[in-house]
């Protein structure tokens, strides 16, 4: 972990599945959940950048969060859906496309440890915190830092001259 890297802090968590994990992020980060819609393609984005969605009027990029951390593309299911993320700011909105949401937990403190020394050792910054709760462990991730600068390229296109 790095030294400007701040551990998960006790507080609720949007907890939601990708392949047989299950991951959480801050509850504050999260604007809404959607369904998946139908996504515009951007040409010459990464291939976890799935495009853009038309959210009441407004444009939002989505990324496959699945893709994003590796793992094997799937066709969307049932339960498939888009999470509606407050990046940075608080003003940007970027969606994250999950296999499923599972529920908002409350997490205690004495719940959280931090991720083991050999995810600090290869500088991986998005994992705040191993949390357990009923039974199983919850990976918390940094929305900012997973979404990283990709999203910001993205915006970029998107709106020239807006800084992100």
């Amino acid at each position: 972990m790095t030294t400007s890297q701040q551990p998960a802090k006790a507080g609720k968590y949007l907890t939601f599945k990708i392949d047989r994990e299950s991951y959480g992020i801050e509850v504050l980060k999260v604007r809404e959940i959607i369904k998946v819609q139908p996504i515009t393609r951007v040409p010459e984005m990464p291939g976890y950048i799935k495009g853009v969605i038309n959210l009441r009027g407004k444009i939002i990029p989505v990324l496959d969060l699945r893709s994003k951390l590796g793992l094997e593309e799937i066709a969307f299911t049932d339960s498939t859906c888009i999470i509606v993320v407050n990046f940075k700011d608080g003003t940007t909105l970027i969606g994250l496309v999950v296999d499923a949401v599972e529920e908002v937990s409350n997490i205690a403190e004495g719940d959280i440890e931090l991720p083991p020394r050999f995810i600090a050792d290869q500088h991986v910054t998005s994992i705040r915190g191993m949390a357990k709760l009923k039974g199983s462990v919850k990976t918390l991730l940094d929305v900012d830092e997973v979404i990283g600068g990709d999203a910001s390229d993205l915006l970029a296109c998107l709106n020239p001259g807006v800084q992100t």
